[in-house]
């Protein structure tokens, strides 16, 4: 297994005998929160729990899930921004909160600035799937059935500015055609509908799909991914079928406020990356369709950055709002 590796930054020794530098190097001596901004029981919930439950371990004090749904992600991301920088609140987020949402809604926290990196978690390939009886198996011949009635295919997501949602925008302008775009809350009743064939295609997080996938009820056809998912080896990705720029994977981080101490973020960073390697913990997540990342906080802060560069374009150019 391939060993992931972080930067872990140490502490100014001229700070070393200071009452502050002390209860650094005490930390944890309590519980830590993590915020997740979804409900229990969804992707982010599963692998937040698996990974929280070995960094317990590995930092000698309990590490807890808070879920706080609500507004795309943003009411979660706004209570970490404004919690004390003290390292026992912290925010695992999606890509949504902190590089899609702040540019169609106004939200009250700036996602670069009012939030220190820790770790990349992991990545999620985002699959474009249909049922059976829909008749196609290949995303060509999804397009031949969009240009043949323009506006009337049914392309589900998980909500408005979600990863699924911009990966059928891309497709859009890809393939240059028109989808009917109807955002769900979330995946669970996007894919009770696609399965009900109320809708015809979805794009979801693997994670979310894989087990009917696996079962033979849905077809995925295309991989929104710059490669294709070593869980779906014979599934090719947009850019192979001819439609280029298609990339729109998701992804799981793990943020502190802002202004948390360099050495308070060194070892939490190294908690995540030990979680991440140990052999249960990459082996269940692999198996589930989420490919563990780790890497260090500058690393995440540089890749943020740029993420929130790319959908900011995408979301002006597209005239994306948060209304149907």
């Amino acid at each position: 297994m391939r060993k992931i590796s972080g930067i872990f930054v140490c502490a100014a020794l001229a700070l070393a005998g200071t009452p502050a530098a002390r209860a650094q190097d005490n930390y944890p001596t309590r519980p830590v929160r993590v915020v997740i901004a979804f409900p229990p029981g969804g992707p982010t919930d599963f692998v937040g729990r698996l990974v929280t439950d070995k960094m317990s371990a590995e930092l000698g004090q309990r590490v807890y899930i808070e879920n706080r749904p609500g507004a795309a992600g943003t009411v979660g991301a706004d209570n970490v921004a404004k919690a004390d920088p003290d390292g026992y609140s912290l925010f695992l987020t999606t890509s949504g909160a902190v590089t899609i949402a702040p540019h169609i809604q106004s939200v009250p926290y700036d996602p670069l600035r009012d939030f220190a990196p820790i770790a990349l978690v992991t990545k999620v390939t985002e699959v474009l799937v249909v049922t059976p009886k829909l008749g196609i198996k290949t995303v060509k011949e999804l397009i031949a059935l969009a240009k043949e009635k323009p506006g009337a295919v049914a392309f589900a997501s998980t909500g408005i500015g979600s990863p699924p949602h911009l990966a059928q925008e891309l497709l859009d302008v890809s393939a240059g055609v028109k989808f009917l775009h109807v955002p769900y809350r979330g995946a669970a009743p996007a894919l009770t509908d696609l399965l009900g064939g109320q809708v015809q295609v979805l794009a979801a997080d693997l994670p979310v799909l894989i087990a009917q996938i696996q079962a033979g009820a849905l077809i995925p056809i295309g991989a929104a991914a710059d490669k294709r998912d070593a869980l779906l080896p014979d599934v090719p990705t947009l850019t192979e079928q001819g439609y280029p720029n298609t990339e729109a994977s998701n992804w799981y981080a793990l943020l502190a406020p802002a202004k948390t101490p360099p050495a308070l973020i060194a070892k939490l960073n190294k908690a995540v990356i030990d979680a991440l390697n140990d052999p249960e913990v990459h082996a269940k997540l692999v198996k589930a369709g989420a490919t563990p990342v780790g890497g260090t906080p500058e690393a995440l802060g540089a890749f943020m950055k740029a993420e929130y560069e790319k959908w900011g374009k995408v979301v002006a150019e597209r005239g994306i709002k948060d209304t149907p």
